[in-house]
């Protein structure tokens, strides 16, 4: 079964991914109580009623159509880290973000997403990142292209953004993760890019960038839950990324970074500029 996963799968997996939206995310989006948040590792890493009533929802939805597959959610994992063995081996594996931006989600601002991505022998095969609030989607299976759904049932093709030169390059450089040396030699030379941003959300800087609205993204984590569905979709929408040292991204990866750019020219362009040493240290 896994094998034949498609643009198909990925679409009704968008439905019940929508069903989750509308009965556990929207529902809750501006009425959370001070009990329905808590953090995790950080104040930067916050968890709601809401991320896992939805997870618990998509959860049970994909266990109904796919009952042999490994169901990886985030939430789940926290609880079990066990869970994350599994994922470069099983036959079919979902990985379940319930809300990717949970800390917008948490202050009522509307950048928040849900992304959930099908893996096939460790192999990435489809990918969905749902937009609730403007009930859009991005959804991509692994050579059938990637697809923009509107709230209206519409459909039509995404394609990354033509390659430009570093400094004519927009994007999203999330430094916070990276380890201080790096993190400072991006930071100084981000600014010899032509324009940068943070929404604190991947879900909805990764809608950006695979519809061509903006050239790169830059990641140190690279969680499966935050990462598969946004890596796939780029890719079949055009686009090249690679770990910083320029090595593929695999789905059982959690170090490396990932780099993401319009084309390979492109990215080794940009890396070269943001990862230059001031002064040729």
């Amino acid at each position: 079964m896994a094998d034949r996963i498609g643009i198909g799968d990925m679409e009704t997996i968008l439905g019940l991914m929508r069903d989750a939206a509308r009965g556990e995310i929207m529902s809750r989006f501006r009425r959370l109580d001070h009990a329905d948040i808590r953090t995790k590792t950080s104040a930067l890493d916050v968890v709601t009623a809401a991320d896992e009533a939805a997870e618990r929802a998509i959860t049970r939805a994909l266990r109904d159509l796919y009952p042999d597959a490994l169901v990886v959610g985030e939430e789940a994992v926290a609880a079990n880290p066990a869970l994350l063995s599994g994922l470069g081996t099983a036959a079919l594996a979902f990985v379940i973000d319930p809300i990717d931006g949970t800390a917008n989600y948490a202050a009522g601002v509307p950048l928040f997403g849900v992304m959930v991505s099908a893996v096939a022998h460790g192999e990435v095969v489809g990918g969905v990142i749902l937009d609730p609030v403007c009930d859009v989607a991005a959804v991509a299976a692994r050579g059938q292209g990637a697809w923009l759904h509107d709230r209206d049932g519409g459909r039509r093709p995404m394609r990354v953004t033509s390659p430009a030169p570093p400094q004519q390059m927009s994007g999203n450089a999330s430094w916070r993760y990276l380890a201080p040396d790096l993190r400072d030699t991006v930071t100084h030379n981000l600014p010899r890019v032509m324009g940068s941003w943070d929404f604190r959300c991947a879900a909805h800087e990764y809608l950006m960038l695979v519809d061509g609205k903006c050239h790169f993204l830059l990641f140190n984590r690279t969680l499966p839950w935050d990462h598969l569905a946004g890596w796939l979709i780029h890719q079949e929408a055009g686009g090249y990324a690679a770990h910083f040292d320029g090595t593929p991204y695999r789905v059982t990866d959690r170090e490396g970074g990932l780099l993401y750019a319009p084309d390979r020219a492109g990215w080794q362009a940009l890396r070269d500029l943001l990862f230059s040493v001031p002064g040729g240290r």
